[in-house]
């Protein structure tokens, strides 16, 4: 059994704000570890800790250097996917080969209440994402994507508003509740024990799972995105095969939600191009 794990940083125990993992980085980067490795400890040692052949740890908060590559030395079987910009941005390296995929740390979409750090993809310069009209965060993305691989998501963790988020796309998944938002950038974090307590339980379960459903999307599959400002969505529309709607917001359609994956990243990029 190969197992992949894609970690976020917004969702993660102990983070309420972007300045403070700024100001205070070697805090939030050792909570950060922590989850991880909890998860992990909680797999090696499960009853199906001799079926594990490989643990693929994508470290996809921001530029991918969060996770120390001492890690790697809780087993030989974790590898660890570091550093940007990369192809298939939070996913890199996913295949059929895995039996399950794992979100750690994720965070609700752009624009839902109470969400803390609410974005999604880019809080400067995504302001609203759809793909077929449902609105997107990168948990229900990066599930399509795995999806579209063929390997079902069986667990995520994250706080309340992802969860709500969640429940109502993917009812089946494991969700451990990380915190509740009190503003988009404050808090109530729960007891580490707690959250540690209902993770172990979580991957337990989930490695027992069988018949785990596929998240995907119809096709035509149309991602729609409103940027912040008319001059980022200038830049964007520069994209091949893109559709201008209106002054801030840009279409894509295709029947491989592989290209889609991938077109999402490359319209937040060229947005970067703008100066206001």
């Amino acid at each position: 059994m190969k197992i992949y794990i894609s970690t976020d940083m917004e969702g993660i125990p102990g983070t309420f704000n972007w300045e403070q993992e700024k100001t205070n980085r070697p805090e939030v980067l050792k909570n950060y570890q922590t989850h991880i490795t909890d998860c992990l400890n909680a797999i090696l040692y499960s009853g199906f800790k001799e079926f594990i052949e490989e643990i693929t740890i994508a470290d996809s908060h921001a530029g991918g250097d969060n996770l120390s590559y001492e890690i790697t030395a809780l087993d030989k079987r974790i590898s660890l996917i570091s550093g940007g910009p990369r192809p298939q941005y939070m996913m890199p390296a996913l295949d059929s080969d895995y039996a399950m995929v794992f979100l750690l740390g994720y965070h609700s979409g752009t624009g839902t209440w109470k969400g803390n750090m609410d974005h999604t993809y880019s809080n400067s310069k995504i302001f609203r994402i759809w793909i077929n009209d449902i609105p997107m965060n990168e948990a229900i993305i990066n599930s399509a994507y795995a999806g579209y691989k063929g390997v079902p998501v069986a667990l995520i963790s994250g706080d309340k508003a992802l969860e709500e988020q969640i429940a109502v796309t993917m009812p089946w998944v494991h969700f451990v509740r990380t915190k509740e938002a009190v503003a988009k950038f404050a808090a109530k974090n729960y007891s580490s024990i707690i959250v540690k307590e209902d993770l172990v339980k979580a991957v337990q379960t989930s490695l027992a799972q069988k018949d785990i459903p596929l998240y995907t999307f119809s096709s035509p599959i149309r991602l729609k995105i409103e940027f912040h400002s008319t001059s980022m969505t200038d830049c964007a529309a520069l994209m091949p095969h893109t559709k201008r709607l209106d002054g801030r917001t840009i279409e894509y359609v295709d029947d491989d939600y592989g290209v889609i994956f991938e077109t999402i990243m490359a319209l937040v990029t060229l947005a970067y191009g703008a100066t206001l």
